[in-house]
């Protein structure tokens, strides 16, 4: 196939209502749409709508992919957890990049590549990085970390640019985080040298009993209230930024430079450790290979007349499977033998089965 396209647009917040799914099959009657999703997939010809400015109007997510190698993430969330200067502190550049749109911020990152490193289909992709927006509207900001990343390594932050606060626990991304920069292809390296200047203590975990332990009854209540309802999708999100504050990154001090050399570095010396490994394997294969022969070699020898019992034994059988162990025997014979006994029995042997070309051949091809 020369071309495959997929488009898929999720709403987590709120369903759509019957209005706006008119207007979304408005512009494709192929796709599959339902109040919380729009997918669709092109072979020829493209999608009609602005994937941006729908993420603007109806949905809080999109994931776009396509066979040479373009793939594109745009996520919205409210301005009352993410304001924009926090998401512009980490989205910069053409590949990343941040706006707002009434009460809301959108994110969008974009990731090329013509390498040729597609694999068929874009199901579950979204669905597997979703989970990060969630993360990010709790205050965990990693997720924008990783796409600050994505625009250094591209090249669109100067290298003397220094980095923005580096959140905690960059070196035990959750899996939906790993599925973010596995989609956007931002480089491991960069990433693992990013996560040495990354704080290594996490949200305590007797936080939240001590922060409920302290609300007043009517709070508390109002609370509970609150989050068994459901009516405010952000009222869980808002209630773990004041149980887990910002402000416990780290204050940047790197420069883009110097990650882009530190990964460099990493890389390299990865690789070099790598071949050492793969080196080191192989010569102990080899030198397996080498005692297995040796054994085999010398069982050989001692067997004496029955050895050359088996070579006839093994051509009598006259299929290519017989001839075969046949040539394997004589070639193990020729290093174990008297040089003049196994010429006389290998001229012996051509003689008495000359009219058997397969067998032959067989001496040729094993230089006998």
């Amino acid at each position: 196939m020369s071309e495959y396209q997929y488009y898929e647009f999720a709403a987590v917040d709120r369903p759509l209502v019957a209005r706006e799914l008119d207007a979304l099959r408005g512009l494709s009657t192929r796709a599959h749409i339902t109040p919380t999703s729009f997918v669709n997939t092109y072979e020829w010809g493209s999608f009609k709508g602005d994937p941006r400015r729908l993420v603007e109007r109806y949905f809080d997510a999109f994931l776009y992919l396509a066979n040479w190698g373009t793939r594109e993430l745009v996520l919205r969330f409210p301005a009352r957890l993410i304001d924009l200067d926090t998401a512009q502190r980490y989205c910069r550049g053409d590949s990343v990049s941040a706006w707002s749109h009434g009460d809301q911020v959108i994110v969008a990152a974009v990731s090329e590549n013509e390498e040729g490193d597609f694999e068929w289909g874009g199901e579950g992709e979204l669905a597997s990085i979703l989970p990060v927006r969630a993360e990010v509207l709790t205050g965990d900001e990693r997720a924008l970390y990783l796409l600050w990343l994505l625009s250094v390594q591209t090249g669109e932050v100067d290298e003397d640019a220094v980095e923005p606060p580096v959140p905690g626990c960059l070196d035990a991304l959750t899996g939906s985080q790993a599925a973010l920069a596995e989609f956007l292809r931002i480089d491991r390296d960069l990433i693992d040298v990013a996560a040495t200047g990354s704080p290594q203590r996490g949200r305590p975990v007797d936080g939240v009993e001590l922060w409920v332990a302290g609300l007043a009854e009517i709070d508390r209540d109002a609370l509970l209230v609150g989050l068994m309802r459901g009516d405010d999708p952000y009222l869980r999100a808002e209630t773990l930024r004041t149980v887990w504050p910002s402000g416990g990154d780290a204050v940047g001090g790197r420069t883009a430079g110097q990650l882009l050399g530190a990964a460099v570095a990493r890389r390299e010396e990865r690789e070099r450790t790598e071949r050492e490994r793969r080196a080191a394997r192989s010569a102990e294969q080899t030198r397996r290979v080498e005692v297995a022969r040796r054994q085999r070699l010398a069982g050989l020898a001692a067997e004496g007349e029955a050895a050359w019992a088996r070579v006839a034994t093994r051509i009598a059988e006259k299929k290519p499977v017989g001839y075969d162990a046949a040539v394997e025997l004589l070639v193990d014979l020729s290093e174990v033998a008297d040089p003049v006994e196994f010429a006389r029995r290998l001229d012996q042997l051509r003689q008495e089965h000359g009219r058997k070309p397969a067998f032959i051949a067989r001496l040729a091809h094993a230089g006998l």
